[in-house]
């Protein structure tokens, strides 16, 4: 039964331990076989069998929180994200207008500040509890209603511990105000406290999701990419705009200079100059005629065009990469498991200390002073929320997975994002890969100083168009482009001799027989060679090149040479990887001549050449067996096993769907510096992740010692845990402005 993908956005999570409730309430729905829930990014990624939308959602509901199902093509600018954020702004302008009153309170509970006036209206206890709890239970409710859950769940969170820190600094005030009013009850109330601590968790909470939306504009702007109308043809002379969402397949889409292509199509009418950057990397434009496919996304500079629309919605190249992004994005790396894992067991062990911390307090430390019990407890059940600890992964795979799209590479999973970097051995197919995949020519000599290589130029190309094969027409582009218009010749006769090459008879003032093809073919037709040619000849082959002789009426008058080009890049990005210490070995089923030749101009490490394609993947098993870590990187369907067995398969953007879909990262732009951008995103998001794991734990590490000895007020430690959250989420932003290298 096909594998079924499903996305939910969520809301109301408040930390990791919030996701781990949701991904046990989807997994008991019956069909799913894996969930994974981020707490950054706030979606729920479920893989199953005859999934039910709205069962699962359902299933999230009654867990306590929202849900609904990711469509990004209806977009009417509604992001659930966006209405969340505005949410929290809203109850913490609500909750700052009515805690300041009893912020400034706290400067009549100390000598230093007596001589600040405080109006009697403010001190009354039951002024301050008329304050205090819209902001408990209205501004708060959204803890306690998670509290609910997550208790009804089995778990305990975020929310359990501020409604048990503030609910023990409200109604502890309120025990105050009523049983001890003749005592200056003013002097104990912690009315400000519980305030306070709920409008700095709501203000952090804020902050976290305005860092979080901006984590996730790599997919925000790749979506932004597609237009949201079309003009779609009705008949002659006549057009209509229409959602871009409703276009269907072989619909005629008009598209104007300084438009964007709506949908991906093949051009059936019009000339134009595509920007495709977007998705190449190419600054300049590439030419657009009837025939061409263009992509959606992608910019039209020049002309105007009509276009047959061919993918529709989620088949669309956009879509697909977006679907990539939100892959990586919404997977889990395997260095979160340790944090999922202590995240599990951390609010419990939180609720012991704080507990042990309040007996030792009351029992030994201050014997009697519940005052001081009190403020050490509620400090340590604020300061301990496992909020930075939840998002110390997720953030980080989120902003380097969107920067590495940006930069043309795509990870289809975390893990692969975290592992890419410790790879020792890159593995290369030649053709495609370290080479442009195309023939072009690179040699066009002439033997001797009488002939013309005019006039030789229009029998080359006279000839070689009468031939389809690849080497015949990269020689009349080479020479057409090398030697610009010439006078045309016609072809009398044309004939192939099989293995050769081809004999002609053109239409000249005089007849003239031309002859194309190998020394062997020049030999079978008498044609004197001499030592200086042959050595000649077999200099270019020594090179790597198709070499082929050409002679007019049985004289030996020109070679022409051509070969498979190796792409721009490719021997500055190998220089880059050498220096990274990494083992370089092309992988072809070329001869051994012509694979070495490559190699040695590149500088790789070892050459396994004449290999059949069944063969590639057994190759790779044999360097997995020797203890290396292997990449592989081809573009073609016969290395698509090879991909599929190396520790990370890296696919060419410029390669078949079928090894872009077998590789674990696609690089779009047909080029080797995105090999290096790859491995030094992963090494930069895995140093991030690391730096923000070691935060989060040093954080609760010290933050808990310290609120237990008393140092640490209630409302300095609710400022401090809403930073941490913060600062760990500032932290992984900083990959989506890394700077990476070029060649």
């Amino acid at each position: 039964m096909k594998q079924q993908h499903l996305q939910l956005q969520l809301s109301g999570m408040s930390c990791a331990g919030c996701a781990k409730s949701i991904e046990r309430a989807l997994t008991s729905v019956s069909g799913t076989t894996d969930v994974q829930v981020n707490f950054a990014t706030e979606v729920a990624a479920v893989k199953g069998s005859n999934l039910d939308a709205q069962r699962l959602i359902k299933a999230v509901k009654d867990a306590g929180y929202d849900a609904q199902v990711v469509d990004h093509s209806a977009n009417d600018g509604a992001d659930p994200r966006q209405r969340a954020q505005h949410k929290q702004f809203v109850k913490f302008i609500v909750a700052a207008l009515l805690s300041l009153p009893l912020l400034y309170t706290m400067f009549g509970h100390f000598s230093w500040t007596a001589g600040v006036p405080v109006p009697d209206l403010l001190m009354s206890p039951w002024f301050q509890l008329a304050l205090a709890t819209p902001v408990q239970f209205v501004i708060g409710w959204q803890f306690y209603r998670g509290s609910y859950h997550a208790l009804r769940g089995g778990s305990a969170n975020m929310d359990v511990l501020v409604a048990l820190g503030t609910s023990a600094a409200y109604f502890y005030s309120i025990y105050l105000a009523w049983f001890a009013a003749d005592y200056h009850p003013h002097d104990g109330l912690y009315f400000e406290t519980s305030a306070v601590l709920i409008t700095l968790i709501v203000l952090g909470k804020w902050f976290e999701a305005r860092a979080k939306g901006r984590s996730s504009n790599a997919i925000r702007q790749l979506l932004e990419l597609q237009p949201a109308k079309a003009s779609v043809e009705q008949g002659p002379d006549t057009t209509k705009e229409v959602a871009v969402a409703d276009l269907q397949i072989d619909d005629i889409v008009q598209v104007r200079p300084g438009q964007t292509i709506p949908v991906d199509g093949e051009v059936i009418s019009g000339e134009s100059a595509i920007d495709e950057s977007m998705l190449t990397g190419e600054s300049m434009p590439v030419s657009k005629s009837s025939g061409s496919k263009v992509i959606g996304g992608t910019l039209n500079t020049s002309g105007f065009i009509r276009i047959k629309v061919q993918q529709t919605g989620a088949d669309t190249a956009l879509a697909k990469i977006v679907a990539v992004v939100e892959q990586a994005q919404n997977s889990k790396a395997p260095i979160q498991r340790l944090a999922d894992k202590v995240a599990g067991v951390f609010v419990p062990v939180v609720l012991v200390i704080a507990l042990l911390t309040f007996i030792a307090w009351i029992s030994y430390l201050a014997p009697g002073d519940w005052r001081q019990a009190f403020e050490a407890t509620v400090a340590v059940l604020v300061i301990a929320c496992p909020c930075a600890l939840g998002l110390a992964t997720p953030t980080s795979i989120m902003a380097g997975s969107g920067r590495a799209a940006q930069a043309g590479v795509l990870f289809k999973q975390s893990d692969v994002l975290e592992i890419t970097h410790s790879v020792d051995t890159i593995v290369f197919d030649k053709t495609g890969t370290l080479t442009e995949g195309k023939p072009k020519l690179t040699d066009f000599e002439l033997l001797g100083d009488k002939w013309d290589k005019a006039i030789l130029a229009s029998y080359l190309i006279a000839v070689e168009k009468q031939s389809e094969h690849p080497l015949a027409q990269a020689i009349v582009s080479g020479v057409e482009s090398d030697n610009g218009s010439n006078k045309p010749v016609s072809v009398r006769e044309f004939n192939a001799e099989h293995g050769k090459g081809v004999v002609a008879q053109l239409e000249t003032d005089t007849p003239t027989e031309v002859l194309i093809g190998n020394l062997r073919l020049m030999r079978d037709h008498g044609i004197s060679i001499s030592d200086t040619a042959e050595q000649r000849f077999t200099e270019l082959q020594q090179q790597g090149k198709t070499v082929m002789a050409v002679a007019v009426n049985q004289q030996l008058s020109a070679y022409v040479a051509v070969a498979d080009t190796l792409r721009k890049s490719s021997k500055q990005a190998l220089q880059r990887l050498r220096e990274r210490h990494l083992n370089l070995v092309m992988l072809t089923g070329d001869n051994q001549r012509t694979a070495q030749t490559i190699a040695d101009e590149l500088g790789l490490d070892q050459v396994i050449a004449e290999v059949l394609p069944e063969d590639k993947a057994k190759h790779i098993e044999q360097l997995q067996a020797a203890g290396k870590r292997v990449a592989m990187v081809g573009d073609g369907v016969n290395d698509a096993p090879a991909l599929a067995v190396a520790d990370v398969g890296i696919a060419m953007g410029s390669g078949t769907d079928v090894a872009i879909e077998a590789a674990d990262i696609a690089l779009l732009r047909a080029d080797l510096d995105s090999l290096v951008h790859a491995i030094e995103m992963s090494e930069l998001t895995l140093r991030n992740i690391r730096q923000n794991l070691f935060w989060a734990f040093a954080y609760n590490t010290v933050g808990i010692p310290i609120a237990a000895s008393g140092l640490l007020a209630p409302w300095l430690a609710g400022g401090a845990m809403a930073l941490s959250s913060v600062s760990v989420v500032v932290n992984a932003l900083r990959l989506q402005r890394v700077k990476l290298s070029k060649s």
